[in-house]
């Protein structure tokens, strides 16, 4: 049943009205140098998960592990292709923002069962998928069993000061944040609490096994990235 509820949201999910005539910028104005990306990365958390924790850079053939963990975390930085894949859909249109930076830190559940699905959206991005593309690739791989089953909470640090989460926030910034892996849920089931409220409340992909729940935190748990 959860499977036909999120194959329904797939195809009710309208695709942007120009998304076919949209093209993306340069890979180049994608990556990072390096040395500077996993700094941003380590900058999601606070620096007693971070410091021990695996650290991948996005290449032109995806994401490898610059640097090696020993505490099960993951830590990367999404670009525009981590925008939500179904809902909210004005979102979806993130895939073009070439510099949007977003800082993360998986959990050791979370790297197993979310971090491949990150992944592949990075990698149908780079391959020139546009949103309903990339969303249908995920339907797709999600039901050959090609992704992990995402049945299970787990979380992800969005700690970083340091972090562009796309212009329509403005300046770019959002307070720091726990990411809560819910998969199946939807607002209602946190009590339907604003996203302007400072309460949890669910931000991406709501109903699908990839629902996303944002945990808010006061502006002094905020991360600098630092540059070795």
């Amino acid at each position: 049943m959860k499977k036909l509820a999120f194959a329904l949201i797939l195809l009710l999910t309208p695709a942007a009205a120009d998304a076919q005539g949209k093209k993306y910028p340069p890979l180049s104005e994608y990556l990072m140098e390096e040395a500077a990306e996993i700094a941003l990365a380590r900058s999601a958390a606070p620096d007693n998960v971070s410091g021990p924790a695996a650290v991948k850079v996005l290449t032109p053939q995806g994401f490898k592990v610059a640097a090696e963990g020993k505490n099960g975390f993951v830590c990367l930085v999404l670009r525009g292709w981590g925008a939500p894949t179904y809902s909210p859909p004005p979102l979806r249109e993130y895939v073009y923002v070439a510099d949007l930076r977003a800082p993360i830190c998986f959990d050791a559940i979370s790297s197993r069962t979310m971090m491949p699905y990150y992944e592949l959206r990075h990698k149908l991005g780079m391959e020139g998928k546009n949103p309903e593309e990339i969303a249908r690739g995920i339907e797709a791989a999600y039901a050959k069993g090609e992704l992990p089953s995402a049945d299970t909470a787990s979380i992800a640090y969005m700690f970083s000061a340091d972090q562009y989460l796309g212009p329509h926030l403005g300046h770019g910034f959002i307070y720091p944040h726990l990411m809560v892996f819910l998969p199946y849920y939807d607002n209602a089931k946190l009590g339907g609490n604003d996203r302007r409220s400072g309460l949890p409340f669910l931000s991406d992909d709501a109903g699908t096994p990839f629902a996303v729940t944002i945990v808010p935190m006061d502006k002094s748990f905020a991360v600098k990235a630092k540059a070795k």
